[in-house]
């Protein structure tokens, strides 16, 4: 028995597109698909009971592969986000999404929403026609968590394949898996199951209202670069010419660089660049070395994120920002 519509949360979904709203010509089909074909509405109707966890709002911000998500695009799905959380009559806000970037979107969100209220990103590594598809449960899980008393004050969520991830740590650490998300340094911070929440973890660095960063935060222009054996430092010379104010280093190892790697950077950081050490690994923790600050434990990708932030917002003491966010 459902309980009465007044006693239930009141919950926004905000689509974007993604797989969890894919579709491919044969129900055989999981890799060649239109990403984002089917909207909100269509979504929510291939789940049954959904309206049974939450009173569902649901509307259509965007139909995009998250391949194409841009800083722009960050920038609006927070504004609208925000918008729906400060309005009143809105609990909780789900945001569908393509799993490429989803991590990034997430962090971002995570940086800048100014709310206590849950937010929780889900997305689905099979489109919606084919056979099996993981998109209708991980959205009602989706709900389940964003419904749950317990997610208020956690900052931004990932949930897929019953996982509850934080935004900070959640990674897509496979290609292919409908269990494609970990959160390979932090681990869980709880789990989803038959309508069921359970709570493992608490988010150990700040977010939402305890950040200065906001949707209006410009974000300066920051590139990534990785590391490899023979790699080309005119690769790394060249960044200075895109006009970027920061570079994230994904280095072997604990971020490390060969001879002629960091000669390179090194000039960078001299012309004003600044450069952050992370690793391409996908765990671990990189500290500051030679005179530049370390990502910590969030991935390149991550810390470009905060880094456009950091050097949009004109903050100083990058490796304090780095160690607090």
């Amino acid at each position: 028995m459902s309980k009465p519509a007044m006693s239930l949360p009141r919950l926004c979904i905000v689509a974007t597109g993604g797989t969890i709203a894919g579709a491919g010509v044969r129900p055989q089909t999981t890799m060649a698909y239109a990403a984002g074909a089917l909207d909100v509405d269509e979504l929510c109707a291939r789940v049954p009971g959904l309206d049974e966890v939450a009173g569902i709002q649901a509307e259509q911000f965007a139909a995009i592969d998250s391949k194409n998500a841009t800083p722009a695009f960050w920038q609006s799905l927070a504004a609208r986000v925000q918008a729906l959380l400060d309005a009143g009559g809105c609990d909780g806000v789900v945001v569908t999404h393509g799993t490429d970037t989803l991590e990034e979107t997430a962090y971002y969100l995570h940086l800048v929403l100014k709310t206590d209220k849950p937010v929780v990103l889900v997305g689905a590594m099979r489109p919606a026609t084919a056979l099996s598809p993981d998109g209708p449960l991980n959205l009602l899980d989706a709900v389940t968590v964003a419904a749950h008393p317990q997610a208020a004050g956690r900052g931004v969520l990932v949930v897929l394949n019953h996982q509850v991830l934080g935004a900070r740590d959640a990674a897509k650490t496979n290609a292919n898996r409908p269990d494609a998300f970990a959160s390979p340094n932090a681990g869980a911070m709880g789990w989803v199951q038959d309508g069921r929440v359970a709570w493992m973890g608490w988010p150990g660095h700040g977010h939402t209202r305890a950040t200065p960063f906001t949707a209006s935060t410009p974000l300066a222009p920051v590139e990534v670069l990785a590391g490899y054996a023979g790699g080309s430092a005119a690769l790394i010379r060249a960044v200075g010419a895109t006009g970027a104010k920061g570079l994230v280093w994904a280095g072997t190892g604990n971020g490390s660089a060969s001879a002629d790697a960091q000669e390179a950077l090194d000039e960078l950081v001299r012309d004003g660049v600044v450069v952050v050490r992370a690793t391409r690994t996908g765990s671990g923790c990189v500290a500051a070395s030679g005179g530049m600050p370390g990502a910590g434990t969030l991935s390149p990708w991550k810390a470009r994120v905060l880094l456009m932030l950091a050097l949009g917002a004109g903050m100083g003491g990058v490796q304090d920002v780095f160690d607090t966010y």
